[in-house]
């Protein structure tokens, strides 16, 4: 009788341990999925920064001034921006500095 005491109690907390085991399973899973996101939006900030510096020094180099606007760069140059997900303040104090710029992300966008 004593042995069915000690294998039904180890039963039980075999019953308890899969349940807590696939918990923690899932917890890491959803972990590492919002750091992923969270990794990818900054990725993706700093790919278009560099492609905003890329295609002012392509303007800069092919007509000997630097964009006025973003939008010139989308119309001359094909830049393209999320605009959904990123705002891009775009700065351009004279035609021969390289004009200052900010991209930030949405807090729309954060949220995804």
């Amino acid at each position: 009788m004593e042995k069915n005491k000690r294998f039904s109690i180890f039963g039980v907390i075999r019953g308890m341990l899969l349940p807590l085991i696939i918990l923690a399973a899932l917890l890491c899973f959803f972990t590492g999925i919002s750091n992923l996101r969270n990794g990818s939006g900054d990725e993706g900030k700093r790919r278009l920064e560099e492609s905003i510096r890329r295609t002012a020094a392509a303007c800069y180099a092919s007509e000997g001034v630097y964009p006025p606007t973003v939008d010139y760069m989308k119309e001359k140059y094909g830049l393209q921006i999320d605009e959904g997900r990123y705002y891009v303040d775009y700065k351009a104090f004279a035609s021969n500095l390289m004009p200052d710029f900010t991209v930030l992300e949405r807090a729309e966008a954060e949220g995804r």
